[in-house]
């Protein structure tokens, strides 16, 4: 079965598609790209290669998916390495690496809604989510099942750990933790419990990071102390000794202001 290409798309000869690719009309796919089985690219989507996309990938009207890095040094740029079961929803943007790294990277089954853009060289887990306008820039990490609020603006080279939740609006310019919540500016507020639960985690191993937040919060004691602490009582449990190995192994100061609000959020 031959790819299915509106008349009014361009393909570059270079590109190999799947046999059953859908490329819809005004589509542009630009250079080296390699789409594989059960891709569609929907009305005036550019792709731009070097670019390697696997199964199942869905690029929305007027996405464009790899283009060059915005980078003054790097111009032409790298790669990109998309996995499985992607959605770029309209407008997304999402730019290769600059020359001299693994690429950026963006893994399986996440969900890039409306306007979201990716800077160069960020790397993506799997099954995360990244709401309308929100924007991240070069370098930054998101580990599995993230959850990254509209309008948030993270800044170069951050992390963000498994099952965290950004909040509408925030903007973060340092690590954020393994299922915390940040609003505001990197004011992390405590777990993502609702978040927690739709991923079924297991309920011991929520009340656990609970108690490990309530610790690093209100506890008063020095990032490096309330770590020991946490680690001592609760380290034991699978999920608090993510969070505890976050914490000592980030390069980047980590989000622990002290928020106002009195509990933890309970967020998705």
């Amino acid at each position: 079965m031959p790819p299915r290409i509106h008349p009014t798309a361009i393909i570059d000869p270079v590109a190999e598609l799947a046999a059953d690719v859908c490329v819809g009309p005004y589509a542009i796919i630009d250079g080296p790209v390699r789409l594989g089985p059960g891709c569609v690219v929907r009305p005036r989507a550019h792709l731009v290669g070097p670019m390697t996309a696997g199964a199942n990938n869905d690029f929305g009207i007027g996405c464009i998916i790899g283009e060059r890095p915005q980078h003054l040094k790097f111009p032409d740029g790298g790669c990109l390495i998309i996995g499985d079961g992607n959605t770029f929803r309209e407008g997304v943007t999402v730019h290769r690496s600059t020359p001299h790294s693994d690429g950026t990277r963006i893994g399986d089954r996440n969900y890039f809604m409306v306007h979201s853009h990716i800077a160069h060289d960020c790397v993506i887990g799997n099954d995360c989510t990244v709401v309308n306008n929100a924007a991240l820039a070069g370098h930054v990490v998101l580990e599995d099942r993230v959850f990254v609020s509209g309008n948030v603006g993270i800044h170069q080279f951050c992390r963000i750990g498994k099952l965290a939740m950004i909040s509408a609006g925030a903007t973060v310019s340092m690590g954020v933790p393994p299922y915390a919540v940040v609003f505001d500016r990197n004011e992390l507020c405590g777990a993502n419990i609702i978040g927690m639960r739709r991923a079924s985690v297991p309920a011991e191993q929520i009340q656990a990071v609970r108690q490990a937040y309530r610790i690093l919060l209100r506890s008063g004691l020095l990032l490096r102390d309330a770590v020991e602490r946490i680690e001592k009582e609760l380290g034991h449990f699978e999920a608090v000794a993510e969070v505890v190995k976050f914490l000592r192994l980030t390069d980047r100061v980590v989000c622990v202001n002290r928020s106002k609000r009195p509990r933890d959020a309970d967020a998705a």
